[in-house]
C-alpha cells in the first residue's frame, strides 16, 4: 500500500527483530493448509471457475476455457454467429499503489466526463487496484461512489494499529477490520448484482492474490462469485478483496476455508502485489489472436489500458544510514523495479500480438508528496489532479517511458 507502511512492516514484522530471541507462543489457531499437489481442487463455493492457478498447467487451461467461454456469451448478446469475433474489446489492468489508488479514481471519474469511456470487456486489479476494479468494471454508474470513496477515505478507515506487544507475537503489526467495514459498506448485494449482470455480457472482472502457504499467485472470477447466486457469495467477493490489499506483516492475511474430498483445509492469501503490481490477459488469449492472424482470419481490434498507481519519474533522495531507511528504500525499489516489470511485459505481449497498449501513471506535473498513509487532502488532490487531466482527454502513452 503506502510507503510507510512498508517502512513500518518491514522494520516491525523483520529487521527490527532479526537476531533477537523471543519466548515462543503458540501460533494462531488454523485448519491444515491444501496439500500442494492438489491446490486446483480446493474449492470455496464449489464453483469449477471461482479461481484459476496460473502457474500450474490445468490453471492455465481453465484460465483460457473461461476467457473463451466469455467470447461465446458476448457473441450471443450481440447476435453474431458462431465463430465470428466480436467487433472490439477493450481491456483494463488497474495497478496496486495504496493512497495512490485516487490516482485511477479521478482519472476513470474524469473519463466519464470526457464521454470517452470504453465498457470494458476485461478489467483485472491488485491491491489498491483491486478496490477499484469493481468500480471500473460496473462503469460510470459507480462513479459518485468511487469519488466519495477516494476523496474521503481516512487512515482509520483502513487500519487501526495494534500495540507492539500484539504485533511482535502476531501476524500483522495493524488490523484491517477498519478495511473490511469499508469494503462491505461498498461491495453491496446492489453491487454483486451489477457484477453479475456484466458477467452475463461477456465481460470478465478479475482479481489477484497470493497464497502464501503454496507461494503461488491466485486469480479470482469476481463474475463467476458474483453470478453463482451462491449464500457466500458476497462474502466472498469481500474477503478477496480484502486479502488482494493485505499487505504482508502490516495486515493480516485472509483465511479461506476451502474443502477437498469432504474434508476442510484453511488458505492463507495475501495482498496480490507480492507477485505482480498488474496483471492483464494470459499467453493463450494472445496465442489464439497470433494463430488467427496467420491463418488470415479475422480478429476483433483490442486496446488494453494500464493504469499504474504510480510514479516513474527518477529520484534521488538522501537515504538515512540507519537500518529502517535502508530497508525502507531498498524494499521501495524493488516494488518500483516489478512494477516498471510488469508493465514492460504487459507492453510486450501487446506489441506481439497486435493489440494496441495505453498507459497511465503519475506523472512529474503531481509534485505533492506526502509520508502519511490515506492523506486525505493527498488522496483529494491526487484524485482530482487525475479527473481534470482525463476530463480534458487523457494523453495516454503508447510504451513505458523507461
Amino acid at each position: 500500500m503506502a510507503r510507510r507502511a512498508f517502512l513500518l512492516g518491514l522494520g516491525t514484522a523483520t529487521a527490527a527483530f532479526a537476531g533477537i530471541t523471543w519466548v515462543r507462543l503458540p501460533d494462531p489457531a488454523r485448519r491444515p493448509a491444501v496439500p500442494a499437489a492438489r491446490l486446483a481442487e480446493a474449492r470455496f463455493l464449489g464453483l469449477p471457475n471461482e479461481r484459476f492457478f496460473p502457474e500450474l498447467p490445468a490453471g492455465v487451461e481453465a484460465l483460457r476455457g473461461e476467457f473463451m467461454a466469455a467470447t461465446a456469451r458476448l457473441r450471443d448478446r450481440l447476435g453474431l454467429p458462431e465463430g465470428a469475433p466480436p467487433q472490439e474489446r477493450t481491456m483494463l489492468a488497474i495497478s496496486g499503489g495504496g493512497s495512490d489508488g485516487a490516482f485511477s479514481a479521478g482519472l476513470l471519474c474524469g473519463w466519464t466526463e470526457h464521454g470517452t469511456r470504453p465498457v470494458f470487456h476485461l478489467v483485472t486489479g491488485v491491491s489498491a487496484g483491486a478496490l477499484i476494479a469493481p468500480f471500473a468494471f460496473i462503469g460510470p454508474a459507480r462513479d459518485a461512489q468511487l469519488r466519495a470513496l477516494y476523496t474521503t477515505l481516512r487512515q482509520e478507515d483502513v487500519l487501526r494499529r495494534r500495540g507492539w506487544i500484539e504485533a511482535a507475537f502476531g501476524d500483522a503489526i495493524a488490523d484491517n477490520a477498519p478495511l473490511a467495514a469499508t469494503i462491505a459498506r461498498h461491495l453491496d448485494a446492489g453491487m454483486l448484482a451489477d457484477i453479475a449482470r456484466g458477467h452475463a455480457e461477456g465481460r470478465l472482472l478479475l482479481i489477484s492474490t497470493v497464497n502464501l502457504d503454496a507461494q503461488v499467485a491466485v486469480i479470482w472470477n469476481l463474475g463467476a462469485i458474483a453470478a453463482s447466486g451462491h449464500p457466500r457469495a458476497l462474502d466472498l467477493a469481500r474477503r478477496i478483496l480484502l486479502a488482494s490489499a493485505a499487505i504482508p506483516g502490516i495486515f493480516p492475511p485472509a483465511m479461506f476455508d476451502v474443502s477437498l474430498d469432504g474434508r476442510l483445509y484453511q488458505e492463507m492469501h495475501v495482498d496480490g502485489g507480492t507477485f505482480a503490481q498488474s496483471f492483464l490477459y494470459p499467453d493463450s488469449f494472445g496465442q489464439q489472436r497470433r494463430d488467427r492472424l496467420r491463418a488470415g482470419l479475422p480478429v476483433p481490434a483490442v486496446a488494453a489500458y494500464v493504469i499504474r498507481n504510480a510514479q516513474h519519474d527518477l529520484r534521488a533522495p538522501e537515504v538515512a544510514r540507519r537500518l529502517l531507511g535502508v530497508a525502507q528504500t531498498a524494499v521501495t525499489a524493488l516494488i518500483r523495479a516489478n512494477g516498471h516489470g510488469d508493465v514492460a511485459r504487459i507492453h510486450a505481449n501487446a506489441v506481439r500480438d497486435g493489440i494496441a497498449f495505453r498507459l497511465a501513471h503519475i506523472g512529474p506535473d503531481f509534485g505533492l508528496r506526502t509520508d502519511t498513509s490515506f492523506d486525505p487532502a493527498y488522496m483529494r488532490a491526487l484524485f482530482d489532479h487525475a479527473f481534470d487531466r482525463a476530463r480534458a482527454g487523457y494523453p495516454w502513452a503508447d510504451r513505458p517511458p523507461f
